[in-house]
């Protein structure tokens, strides 16, 4: 059987949201945690998140890397009761994304690895099927990523605006990820330039091309 793995980064630094929250004047809370109550979601958005991936048919692991407030997140986590799910925590905790993905990847038991961040409840089970179909079914795996669209369907000409979800291979993913701490967008883009296709799946619906960055990005979704 074919061996998928999924690696949720849930270690940032919150701060956008923190921000808006202050000059909002209303209670701090790390987005992670905020509730998605309305007709298409009952968790909260770390919890959604995580149900979504488990979904995957085939799916082997669930590895979810905390960091910056663990604490407020963890007990979220800890209410999804699936043996799929493993847990790392960044050591030390104030690195960038680049690195939170490389801790998921280093304990990754799969060659094909489904990358997401915790802020993406919206994406459907069916696009991270989408995006895992296209890689499985690729000539060269070894040098395709698959991901989410900000623009284009198909073979994309640019890495340009690309982040999370994406799936690649664990050895390509971690050889260009070693040594980095910085976003995912400039090491998505060298990877083009050095020549993998880069294939950008159409999303299901426009909600899942938000990432819960702002506290009226959360309220668009909860309305």
């Amino acid at each position: 059987m074919l061996k998928i793995s999924a690696i949720i980064t849930a270690a940032g630094k919150n701060s956008r949201m923190r921000k808006d929250q202050e000059n909002l004047n209303i209670p701090i809370q790390n987005k992670l945690t905020l509730p998605l109550n309305s007709g298409k979601y009952s968790n909260t958005v770390i919890e959604t998140t995580i149900r979504n991936v488990l979904n995957i048919p085939n799916l082997s692991e669930c590895i979810i890397v905390v960091g910056h407030y663990s604490d407020e997140i963890m007990p979220h986590i800890n209410k999804i009761n699936d043996s799929r799910i493993k847990v790392i925590k960044n050591n030390p905790v104030d690195v960038d994304l680049s690195v939170s993905l490389l801790n998921g990847l280093k304990n990754s038991n799969s060659n094909i690895n489904l990358c997401v961040t915790g802020d993406q409840p919206t994406v459907s089970t069916t696009t991270y099927i989408n995006i895992l179909d296209y890689i499985i079914n690729s000539k060269d795996p070894e040098h395709t990523i698959s991901i989410l669209r900000r623009k284009d369907i198909g073979v994309l000409d640019s890495a340009d605006g690309l982040g999370m979800p994406f799936a690649g291979i664990k050895n390509q993913l971690i050889k260009y990820l070693i040594n980095e701490n910085s976003n995912l967008n400039p090491i998505l883009r060298k990877m083009f330039d050095n020549g993998y296709e880069f294939y950008g799946v159409k999303e299901v619906n426009s909600e899942e091309l938000i990432n819960i960055n702002h506290y009226e990005e959360y309220l668009s979704l909860i309305k």
